[in-house]
């Protein structure tokens, strides 16, 4: 068995990943010695970072920087001492620790962030006009001009706009379905080639004529689109014609039909004949649209029945719709119809509500660059109107006036600043429209008769008392005369006066031997004296004076 080698003879264990012992570029045994021992002594780091796995987002580190993770080249590869080279390990390690280092990967540090502070969100480039543009977009609402209530010509188109007569260019809203309902009735008589009669009733101002006329011109069109022959049309107002039965012969004329025997025969006969014959009837359809069909209602209602009854004729080709207020017409006038199993097809136009007549009259106004109104005013307009009747040309009315008095206003005033119709005009609008009779009686009397009125709502505002005397309504009617610099009557004219007010109603005068000791009574509200001078600033200045 062979012996271990002694002690003294074994060389020291070196391991192989140190680098070599000495520097061959130095010629000095003690700098190698020193050299040798800095090497051993020095441990190895335990602050190199970790390889971690990159995300793809990631951007590559840039090929000049140095990694923390790099196998350090050897003191004689790179030309240097140990010293030096140890001294630039030290300095990458610095830098791979440093939160600023590109190579400083953190799972919290977002892949958008760039160089500089830590986890700091990029900002977009650009200026804040351009950025906000770029990212809202449509959602910035674009300035629209300033109306010129001075420029003759917007106030002209305002007025246009609100005019009842004027299509909206638009189209009807609000009025969807019974639009629908209607075109699909004429549709089907077209497409059948049978005749047949519908009936559209409403309140007044609720888009019935307008429909109808729209109507028209979508089935027109229809019948181009699908290749058929496009049917005629013929319109008549019921309040124009002379005389009732006049209808038939407008009818007849229409179809262009030359009449013979007419000492003979009727316009009416000649249609019942005409649609009784198929060698006779027509081809092409007709499209009538009899407008205020109540005027045709007469004591035996004929001329109304025998209308409806063209329509059940064995070849006949007319589509007839009729329009009217009343809404029970045809189950009132006529019942034969309904025994026949010829009773029209009824569709009613309800009023319009708040909702939409402020949507109409924002539609109107589409048409224009510039705000006309406060939204609050169209609304006030529209509740108003919606709760009264719900007509929509008598809230196109309303707006109209409130417009003029808003340029009545201008007019009066030295301000040159361009402003909107406010919720105070559309008021003193809707003050003059919906008004009870006796508003309207008071506006109807002579100037010096209502400031009797105004003498009298003045002395009952700033005392409880509800009567006084004819000499105490003299002085306060002397004292508003006075104030407006209007001459006043003498006491004789003034007595009567007030005895024409008191037979009209409006004041109740009772008997005394002297005139200025007759007990005067108010018999009407004095609201009602001062709403019907709402808007009338002489008036509104009689109405300020204090009780004498």
């Amino acid at each position: 068995r062979s012996r271990a080698p002694s002690r003294r003879g074994r060389r020291p264990f070196l391991p192989t990943l140190l680098p070599p012992l000495s520097n061959p570029l130095s010629s000095s045994p003690t700098s190698s010695k020193f050299s040798l021992h800095r090497q051993i002594q020095s441990p190895i780091p335990d602050s190199l970072p970790m390889p971690t796995l990159r995300s793809a987002t990631l951007s590559p580190a840039p090929a000049a920087t140095p990694s923390p993770t790099a196998v350090t080249p050897s003191p004689a590869a790179a030309g240097t001492t140990p010293s030096s080279a140890a001294k630039r390990r030290m300095t990458a390690r610095r830098a791979a620790d440093s939160p600023d280092s590109p190579q400083f990967a953190s799972p919290h540090k977002s892949p958008l962030a760039g160089s500089g502070h830590f986890g700091a969100p990029k900002m977009l480039s650009g200026s804040p006009k351009s950025s906000r543009k770029r990212l809202y977009g449509d959602l910035v609402p674009a300035e629209r001009p300033k109306w010129n209530p001075r420029d003759p010509a917007q106030m002209q188109a305002v007025k246009e706009a609100l005019h009842v007569a004027t299509t909206p260019s638009c189209g009807l809203v609000c009025r969807d379905d019974e639009q629908r309902r209607v075109f699909e009735f004429c549709k089907a008589c077209v497409q059948q080639e049978r005749a047949g009669s519908l009936y559209v009733c409403g309140c007044p101002g609720t888009g019935k004529t307008l429909s109808i006329s729209k109507v028209k011109q979508s089935v027109s069109r229809w019948a181009d689109e699908m290749g058929m022959e496009t049917p005629d049309d013929l319109s008549i107002n019921c309040t124009n014609l002379g005389n009732t039965s006049d209808i038939f012969g407008k009818i007849l004329e229409k179809f262009q039909v030359r009449k013979k025997a007419s000492g003979k025969l009727s316009p009416l006969q000649q249609l019942q004949r005409m649609f009784s014959h198929k060698e006779s009837a027509p081809r092409r359809m007709l499209l009538v649209v009899v407008d205020e069909m109540d005027y045709l209602i007469t004591r035996d209602r004929a001329v109304l029945h025998d209308l409806f009854m063209l329509t059940t004729l064995q070849f006949s080709r007319c589509i007839l719709i009729g329009i009217a207020n009343a809404i029970d017409l045809a189950d009132r006038f006529l019942p034969k119809l309904e025994s026949l199993n010829c009773k029209p097809l009824v569709i009613t136009f309800r009023a319009y509500s708040k909702d939409q007549i402020s949507n109409i009259i924002n539609h109107r106004l589409k048409v224009l660059e510039y705000d006309v109104f406060e939204p609050m005013a169209i609304e006030f307009c529209a509740r108003k109107v919606a709760a009264a009747t719900g007509d929509m040309r008598k809230a196109l009315g309303v707006c109209r006036s409130a417009v003029e008095i808003f340029e009545s206003g201008l007019q009066d005033s030295s301000d040159k600043g361009a402003g909107v119709v406010t919720f105070d005009h559309m008021d003193i609008a809707l003050s003059k429209v919906f008004k009870p009779a006796v508003v309207n009686n008071i506006l109807c009397l002579p100037q010096h008769q209502q400031m009797v009125l105004c003498a009298l709502a003045n002395t009952f505002q700033h005392s409880r008392k509800k009567a006084t005397t004819l000499g105490e309504l003299n002085k306060s009617y002397i004292e508003i005369c006075r104030s407006t610099q209007v001459p006043a009557v003498g006491m004789l004219e003034f007595s009567n006066m007030c005895m024409i007010l008191s037979d009209q109603g409006y004041l109740k005068l009772g008997q005394s031997k002297e005139d200025k000791l007759r007990r005067v009574t108010l018999q009407i509200d004095i609201s009602d004296i001062t709403f019907a001078f709402k808007g009338s600033r002489f008036f509104e200045k009689c109405l300020e004076q204090p009780k004498f």
